[in-house]
């Protein structure tokens, strides 16, 4: 099943890399910014990551919730989110089902490879716990920029 605008997003909980535990229905009431990143520490996961970071209090003044999920665990999060100074959780989702959950995780190919990993996808959930905005295959170096033009 493909998720659409409208449809009420999937359910999760799962830790970030200090232990905490980040539900989604804890977060209803709140416009939640749900991005899915390849892995961490690699070059476009960097820049993604960091132009979240360096518009993030555009997003707190918006009252806008931003969490980073990849399948990386903890000890590679923690390490990320202090070498780029990263002000907003990292999730980890080890096997994939919250990504699964939405499209996100399946298979790949990069350099005539294939594999099966996470896609760069973002999901805006809207205060009412429903999908507001899909992006697919985002470029990393703009699209918190283009995430914050497009929530007015």
């Amino acid at each position: 099943m493909t998720l659409k605008l409208g449809d009420p997003a999937p359910d999760f909980s799962l830790p970030d890399g200090k232990g905490n535990i980040v539900q989604r229905s804890d977060l209803q009431g709140k416009r939640v910014v749900l991005y899915f990143y390849p892995r961490d520490n690699t070059p476009g996961c960097t820049k993604e990551a960091c132009g979240f970071r360096d518009a993030y209090a555009q997003f707190q003044d918006n009252d806008v919730i931003v969490l980073g999920i990849s399948t990386d665990d903890a000890k590679s999060h923690e390490k990320f989110a202090a070498k780029y100074d990263l002000p907003f959780p990292l999730l980890i989702d080890q096997d994939g089902q919250v990504a699964t959950a939405y499209d996100s995780y399946g298979l790949k190919k990069f350099m005539g490879k294939e594999y099966i990993g996470i896609s760069r996808n973002t999901f805006v959930i809207s205060p009412d716990g429903t999908i507001e905005k899909i992006y697919k295959k985002v470029k990393p170096e703009s699209h918190a920029e283009e995430i914050l033009a497009d929530l007015g």
